[in-house]
């Protein structure tokens, strides 16, 4: 015949042990916690370490532009055609306004609609290539007045910074291209949509940082 055992609190000393602590699972108050998602995928983590490096890169040229700036006896030098202040900045509003767009295509990340996106990552895009094209032709009729690579420390300044930027932006202009090309063939409809947010990172990076170069190359 099988008994049966019940387990029952053993005494110490006389007194009966505190119960041990609650393992906090189950359904109850104390149950365990899930895990908590991460504030930033690792997307969009890698593009705002690539974005410090970015901006240690431009803080370097930006103040050795300015160290020959300060020290030229005379800025821009003689016979040197002047920078087309005026176009360019109308030219800067242009890519502001592509930014504009990007922040409107990053909104419609979680509404499910694909046209909307793809359209608003086109607008910016066709704004960043605009923004291109105006520079490109300016850049043509600075070259006809005389002003090249090779004319001193003003031509030599003037093309690294703001070709390094042209760069830039050539480079966001077709990463927003290809997004929106994926869109359109729906890679985001899961709700994985991190690269998006990474590309639209670094386009407003690239915006931003051509007011500075703007009045520190043109303005002053």
């Amino acid at each position: 015949m099988t008994t049966l055992t019940v387990d029952r609190p053993r005494r110490t000393n006389g007194h009966i042990p505190p119960p041990p602590p609650p393992t906090r699972g189950g359904d109850g108050p104390d149950r365990e916690p899930g895990p908590r998602r991460p504030l930033l995928d690792n997307v969009r983590l890698a593009m705002l370490f690539l974005i410090c490096g970015e901006v240690m890169f431009f803080g370097g040229l930006v103040s050795a532009f300015l160290v020959l700036r300060v020290t030229a006896a005379q800025w821009p030098p003689p016979l040197q055609p002047r920078l087309p202040v005026g176009v360019t900045g109308v030219n800067t509003l242009v890519l502001l306004a592509s930014s504009v767009a990007m922040v409107a295509a990053s909104r419609t990340l979680g509404r499910d609609d694909t046209r909307t996106l793809v359209r608003r990552l086109l607008l910016a895009a066709g704004l960043g290539l605009a923004f291109l094209l105006v520079q490109g032709y300016e850049w043509i009729r600075l070259v006809s007045y005389g002003l090249t690579v090779g004319s001193g420390a003003y031509g030599t300044t003037f093309y690294t910074l703001i070709g390094t930027h042209a760069a830039h932006v050539i480079t966001a202009v077709t990463w927003v291209g290809v997004t929106a090309w994926l869109a359109a063939r729906g890679r985001f409809a899961d709700g994985r949509t991190g690269a998006v947010r990474a590309c639209a990172i670094y386009w407003h990076f690239v915006v931003a940082l051509w007011p500075v170069l703007y009045v520190a190359v043109y303005l002053v």
